[in-house]
């Protein structure tokens, strides 16, 4: 059994909030629930899932319906600070998944398969990519960032399964990269050409990233491949909104 943190703590940005006036992300309305309790239900259904803290604006979550054992700690000023207040308040250092609050069809099925695949291998941190076929077949349209790599092409997750005992170490990295994660230039310098290079010629291996990760961040990272997309579908542009709130008036 694991904790989990949700990473609840993020504004509504520019794109939804014409489709959506919440001052928060996770408050989105989902048919008629808040977007993170559909997550938190997910959690909490997980049969590997012990508690979980909701990091966000503590006033606001405290109106939510959140399963009973769910605990809400205010959040920081920023997403690294978010991330440190809710390894805080977890009281031990065991492995804890991070998952954020904008992926509202998470399901008990995806979360107990990635930790199902993560278990093998002793590692820090266990981050999951779902394959652009495999998103495209469950979710035909849905506009997705992928990256191309030997193995294929592929979107990165929204859930971690992290070691909180290298969450203050890799800090220094962890900001340089979130900071400049839109600007190939100085990201170039961050990871280093050769890397950066190999990446836009779609010849890095998935290896290579696993590699160049844990060497920037000191740790013993690892990349897990699901067939989940739910994990990678993130509400973050008013098509995902859509999609999203279709799919759940359809099981109403």
């Amino acid at each position: 059994m694991v904790d989990a943190i949700i990473l609840a703590g993020g504004h509504n940005s520019k794109p939804l909030r014409r489709f959506a006036s919440e001052q928060y992300e996770a408050l989105i309305d989902i048919n008629g629930r808040p977007m993170v309790t559909y997550v938190a239900q997910a959690l909490s259904a997980s049969r590997n899932v012990d508690r979980i803290f909701v990091v966000g604006p503590n006033g606001l979550l405290e109106t939510c319906d959140f399963p009973d054992c769910t605990t809400i700690v205010e959040s920081g000023r920023t997403i690294i600070d978010t991330i440190v207040s809710g390894m805080k308040a977890l009281g031990h250092e065991r492995h804890v998944l991070v998952v954020t609050a904008d992926i509202p069809l998470l399901s008990p099925q995806a979360i107990d398969d990635f930790i199902a695949k993560c278990s093998p291998v002793s590692a820090d941190m266990y981050y999951p990519i779902v394959s652009k076929t495999a998103n495209e077949q469950q979710y035909p349209g849905n506009k997705r960032t992928y990256v191309r790599l030997q193995e294929g092409t592929f979107t990165g997750g929204n859930i971690f399964l992290v070691n909180p005992a290298i969450v203050t170490s890799c800090l220094y990295w962890a900001k340089r990269i979130i900071n400049n994660r839109k600007n190939p230039l100085k990201l170039a310098h961050v990871l280093g050409w050769i890397f950066v290079f190999k990446f836009l010629l779609g010849t890095l291996a998935l290896q290579e990233v696993e590699n160049r990760v844990s060497e920037l961040l000191k740790i013993n990272g690892m990349v897990v491949e699901s067939a989940f997309p739910e994990l990678g579908l993130d509400v973050d542009k008013p098509s995902d909104l859509e999609l999203v709130r279709q799919l759940f008036a359809e099981q109403a």
